[in-house]
């Protein structure tokens, strides 16, 4: 079932969605939405509320990803779709890119779902609520997408990222008694989701197909 689910998602032989996959899984495209939101917590708080906010979500990704790449990946030691000898004549492969061996559980979904969850409950915000996740859920279909991670890799990974980011917040609240109480500005919040879009719409764009 895992494996049927993974190669319903798994290309598309269409360039542009290929293009789209490629350029949305690299953290890199993503760093104008990180830094607005780093720039809302420094506007918005004191130096020891941000710090303590960037350090509680630098927290949530590293023990995110270490106890995925570190102990399940080599422990586990579950092939990626692109490295499955069952399945991996099958997987369409976009730039050549197979990933490293094991794959179970997912990283990605692991680092993307404890910041969108962490910032969330920070945020308490509709709007930058729906962006986080849309940005978490987009990292997600990227990985089963370019084939190096099953469904339920992807699913491990957001709930164990998920959790982390849920503790993280708990130590907040512990420590800063506004932390469930603080309204954000309503004009400041909008960032967020204004560079999500941009972002998105840059993306979306055929850049490679019209050069």
């Amino acid at each position: 079932m895992d494996q049927a689910i993974t190669l319903f998602f798994n290309g598309s032989h269409s360039l542009y969605l290929d293009a789209f996959a490629w350029s949305a899984t690299h953290i890199q495209v993503w760093i104008p939405f990180l830094l607005v939101i780093v720039y809302v917590l420094f506007k918005e708080h004191d130096f020891a509320h941000f710090f303590f906010i960037i350090g509680a979500a630098i927290f949530c990704v590293v023990i995110s990803d270490q106890v995925a790449s570190s102990i399940f990946k080599p422990l586990i030691a579950r092939w990626r779709p692109t490295h499955n000898p069952q399945i991996m004549h099958l997987t369409d492969i976009v730039a050549g890119y197979r990933g490293g061996y094991f794959g179970f559980f997912s990283s990605h979904a692991a680092n993307t779902f404890s910041i969108a969850t962490f910032l969330s409950l920070i945020f308490r915000d509709r709007n930058v609520y729906i962006s986080l996740f849309c940005w978490a859920l987009l990292n997600c279909w990227t990985r089963i997408y370019l084939g190096v991670h099953y469904m339920t890799d992807l699913l491990v990974g957001a709930l164990w990222g998920s959790m982390i980011a849920f503790l993280a917040f708990r130590v907040y609240r512990h420590y800063f008694n506004d932390a469930t109480t603080y309204e954000y500005p309503r004009k400041v919040l909008n960032y967020i989701p204004l560079v999500f879009i941009i972002t998105l719409c840059i993306l979306a764009t055929p850049w490679r197909l019209i050069y």
